[in-house]
């Protein structure tokens, strides 16, 4: 019997209420809340003044989900630090940059879906994505596959509000399904779209005879762990990259 059942049964036999113990009845609660949250989520560390590369959004009332809805939001689980090349913190820059890790442009340039905003605490307040990448299967055609097939895909904003113009880029990265289960995010989604995005950014990568390397810190306390306000309530591990992107 399931400790949930055997509560329930307890509860509902008089016999059962009046001969157990007060402490034993805590000791049944406790054991069926740990079941239930084996890992309790990890404090969030207190916004810092001194991040080197980019700027804690929380500072200025931002947050480390973007807005989906008016409530909810996906992680934004990917920073590109502005200690990375200068070309990188441009757009140009950065588009040749993705392409080196596997993203491209949506298919035929055709935006499909809303537009996500996101508060990074730069003085403009919500504010649209500036780029939406997807997986790049293969030359020519290759995201209109990712369109049908599903895969990894990631919305950018670039911190440039004059209350905090580090020129970082924000990213919020997920998998999702193919097009019969309209795009939903796989379960664990938004940690395996982080993680496969940093996978591929691992090492040395090139694009268009412009070569780079990138060093990854990870970091946790930014991002509260769990599936509070995320986005289809799947829950995430709170852990952030911030990745330096240096050109070879």
């Amino acid at each position: 019997m399931r400790p949930a059942h055997l509560l329930l049964a307890a509860c509902a036999s008089p016999v059962l209420s009046l001969t157990i113990p007060l402490a034993a009845w805590e000791a049944v609660l406790d054991a069926y809340d740990h079941l239930r949250h084996p890992n309790p989520p990890a404090a969030l560390a207190k916004p810092s003044e001194y991040e080197v590369g980019w700027a804690d959004p929380r500072l200025n009332g931002g947050r480390f989900l973007d807005f989906t809805t008016p409530k909810a939001g996906e992680p934004l689980n990917v920073i590109i630090s502005n200690e990375s090349d200068p070309y990188i913190l441009t757009e140009p820059g950065f588009r040749a940059y993705y392409k080196s890790i596997g993203f491209s442009e949506e298919c035929l340039g055709l935006h499909i879906g809303h537009i996500h905003d996101a508060d990074l605490g730069d003085g403009e307040g919500r504010k649209g994505e500036h780029i939406l990448a997807r997986q790049y299967y293969f030359p020519r055609w290759g995201t209109c596959w990712e369109s049908i097939a599903g895969g990894n895909h990631f919305r950018a904003w670039k911190q440039n509000g004059t209350d905090a113009d580090t020129g970082a880029w924000f990213l919020a990265v997920s998998k999702e399904e193919n097009s019969s289960k309209n795009h939903m995010i796989v379960p664990d989604g938004y940690n395996i779209g982080r993680d496969l995005l940093v996978e591929n950014a691992a090492g040395v990568t090139h694009w268009n005879g412009m070569w780079w390397q990138v060093d990854v810190e990870w970091r946790e306390g930014l991002l509260a762990p769990g599936h509070k306000g995320v986005n289809h309530k799947i829950a995430q591990d709170g852990r952030v990259a911030i990745l330096t992107v240096n050109r070879l």
